[in-house]
């Protein structure tokens, strides 16, 4: 596809979108829904659901790949980068399928591309009202310590809503599995030297029930850690 890529201008023909997904039935179809709105072309990743996530997401209008099983969302946003970059395009765009960023919002990362960083993260940092009291420490404590080690300040290291220019794709195909490639990716991309910046976004919380296993992914964070710190 020479359109995408060839293109200079960030756009909802020119920008395509992932969403990881894993048993999110109730509420992939309605962010896919909305993100076509935003966007012509969006991908669900279905990491292994025992669900109707597939089904519903096909439904809506997304292009869908299938996990036979649960490889981590590490895994789904590798499978999703590999297959746009296969087809071209210049921008991609990462959404969770829970509901917990909002597609509408997209438009903010397509303005912020505009001024040229590789990698731009949404941040909640603004607003923390509707934020649980634990999560907001604990954001801000790991978001501390990462952008030390990225050598920048990143307000919100650990939001998934991010968009990436296809120049750091290559950089992000291997690595980490799971929930702490998100970390990795912020790391990698600091490293070679790509900019990073900030979009604000909205902080969601509703009836969303998170993946993240609090001592084994805790466990997996801090090796990788460790393993950076040393680099």
């Amino acid at each position: 596809m020479e359109g995408p890529a060839a293109a200079s201008a960030v756009n909802r023909e020119t920008v395509a979108a992932i969403i990881p997904g894993y048993c999110e039935e109730k509420h992939v179809g309605d962010v896919v829904a909305r993100t076509l709105q935003q966007i012509a072309h969006v991908l669900v990743v279905d990491d292994g659901s025992s669900d109707a996530t597939a089904a519903n997401a096909r439904a809506a209008g997304a292009d869908v790949l299938v996990h036979e099983k649960n490889l981590g969302k590490g895994e789904s946003i590798k499978t999703g980068l590999r297959y746009w970059l296969e087809r071209g395009f210049h921008h991609i765009v990462i959404l969770d399928a829970d509901g917990q960023h909002l597609p509408e919002e997209i438009n903010r990362f397509m303005a912020a591309a505009a001024l040229g960083a590789e990698l731009l993260v949404g941040t909640r940092m603004k607003d923390v009202r509707q934020m649980p009291f634990l999560r907001r420490v604990v954001n801000r404590y790991m978001s501390h310590r990462i952008s030390r080690l990225c050598g920048r300040d990143i307000p919100d290291t650990q939001c998934g809503f991010r968009m990436l220019q296809s120049a750091v794709l290559p950089h992000l195909l291997d690595g980490t599995e799971r929930f702490e490639y998100e970390t990795e990716m912020l790391i990698k991309v600091s490293r070679k030297g790509f900019r990073i910046d900030s979009v604000p976004i909205s902080t969601v919380y509703s009836d969303e029930v998170s993946s993240i296993h609090p001592v084994r992914d805790t466990i997996r964070f801090l090796k990788l850690m460790r393993r950076y710190e040393k680099m």
